[in-house]
C-alpha cells in the first residue's frame, strides 16, 4: 500500500492566519480607557469559566476542589462549562498522548478569546512518568500555549487553586506569560 500517512501533528507548524476583523479588534481594545480595561479585567478575573476537561488521574484532585471543603466557588470559578464555547479557562488534568493532542488542540481553538490554559500535574506538564513512550506527548505546551504550570503527581487541590488564583491575576492586570509556582 503507496499511501503515505499523515501525521495528526502536521497542523502545529502550519502559519497561523489572522484576519482583518481580528486585528481591529485588538486595535479597539487597545484603545479603550484604562479604568475601563481595569474593570473589564476585575469581571473577567473573577469570573472565569475552566472547561471540564479532565483526562486522567488529575482529574479527581480538580473535581475535589469542587468540593466543599476547598470550594472553588470562592474564587468565582464554580461553573465547569462543558461546551469550550462557553470556557476561558482550560485545565488539562493528566497524560496527553498524541491521540488526544488533536482533540485538546481543537477544544483550544473553539474557546473565546482571551483564553487561558493551565497545565495540571506531571504528565500534563512534561509527561510525567510515561514521558519515555512512544504515545505519550512530552507536555502540553507542544499543542497549545500553556499560562501556568500546577505541579506534583498529582496536585493537591490547593495547587489547583494556586494556579487559579494566578490566572486570575493575568486577567486583572491584562500580562500573559509563564508563571511557575512550585
Amino acid at each position: 500500500m503507496g499511501e503515505n500517512k499523515v501525521n495528526e501533528l502536521d497542523w502545529l507548524n502550519d502559519p497561523v492566519v489572522v484576519s482583518d476583523a481580528e486585528v481591529n479588534q485588538q486595535v479597539i481594545v487597545g484603545k479603550l480607557p484604562a479604568v475601563v480595561q481595569k474593570v473589564l479585567g476585575w469581571g473577567h478575573g473573577n469570573s472565569t469559566w475552566p472547561l471540564g476537561f479532565g483526562i486522567a488521574c488529575c482529574a479527581i484532585e480538580m473535581m475535589a476542589a469542587a468540593s466543599s471543603k476547598y470550594d472553588i466557588a470562592r474564587f468565582g470559578a464554580e461553573a465547569m462549562r462543558m461546551s469550550p464555547r462557553q470556557a476561558d479557562l482550560m485545565i488539562v488534568a493528566g497524560t496527553v498522548n498524541e491521540k488526544m493532542a488533536v482533540v485538546v488542540r481543537r477544544l483550544y481553538d473553539q474557546m473565546a478569546e482571551p483564553k487561558f490554559v493551565l497545565a495540571m500535574g506531571a504528565c500534563a506538564s512534561n509527561g510525567g512518568p510515561y514521558w519515555d513512550t512512544y504515545n505519550v506527548v512530552d507536555g502540553v505546551h507542544k499543542v497549545v500555549p500553556v499560562d501556568v504550570y500546577v505541579p506534583g503527581c498529582p496536585p493537591r487541590p490547593e495547587a489547583l487553586l494556586q494556579g487559579l488564583i494566578e490566572i486570575q491575576e493575568m486577567c486583572k492586570t491584562g500580562q500573559r506569560g509563564l508563571i511557575t509556582k512550585g
